[in-house]
């Protein structure tokens, strides 16, 4: 019960600032805006929306607009591979924050049988949650900050959030650089790549359970 309410509460925390400057987010995020005040930093104007991104993680930051600005202003590629980086990063971030918290720590704020279940669905699903969680709102962010505190192991952690961030950078990325006005394909290219990708790779882990 624990592991639930933890869920809920660090979902709360990414919701709270949403709901109080969701209009001035909203203003200010609009394509053509987010392209123009990248634009004014010059050259340094990817790592800006690396750290845009990276922000996502304490503010209501609309991650996906961002990332076609970079796709705009830099194309599918370079843009794909600034924007999954900044992905990356964010969840990354999360993960090692809360794992760097430790094992007293998570076992105090879940109990001990919280604990356990949630290293058992680390074991059995995390890679899924991981990896199909990057495209959701508010919840990537937050499945990493409980991958970390659950202890996930890191190699399945970075392998289920490559999986989940390198589609989803490339695919607004180049949603931005086209200037797609009806981005289906690409969103459920976006959708369904994670799990296709994660679903060839989990064997390996499977296997070194198997031999463990």
């Amino acid at each position: 019960m624990r592991l639930i309410w933890l869920f809920l509460g660090l979902a709360a925390l990414v919701l709270i600032p949403f709901f109080i400057w969701e209009e001035s987010l909203t203003a200010f995020f609009s394509t053509e805006e987010t392209v123009n005040w990248l634009r004014s930093f010059g050259f340094w104007g990817w790592l800006v929306g690396i750290v845009l991104l990276i922000s996502d993680l304490l503010l209501p930051m609309p991650a996906t607009l961002v990332m076609a600005a970079l796709g705009l202003l830099y194309g599918w590629l370079v843009g794909g591979l600034i924007s999954a980086f900044g992905s990356i990063l964010a969840g990354a971030l999360g993960y090692e924050l809360c794992r760097a918290m430790g094992l007293k720590a998570a076992r105090w704020l879940l109990g001990k049988k919280d604990f356990e279940k949630a290293n058992r669905i680390n074991q059995r699903i995390g890679g899924w949650v991981v990896a199909l969680s990057r495209w959701l709102p508010v919840f990537p962010e937050v499945i990493s900050c409980m991958a970390g505190l659950t202890q996930m192991s890191r190699r399945l952690f970075y392998a289920a959030l490559f999986c989940g961030s390198l589609p989803l950078g490339f695919t607004y990325a180049t949603i931005g650089y086209t200037g797609n006005e009806n981005p289906t394909v690409a969103l459920l290219f976006s959708a369904f790549l994670p799990p296709l990708l994660w679903l060839l790779i989990r064997p390996i882990f499977r296997r070194k359970v198997a031999t463990s």
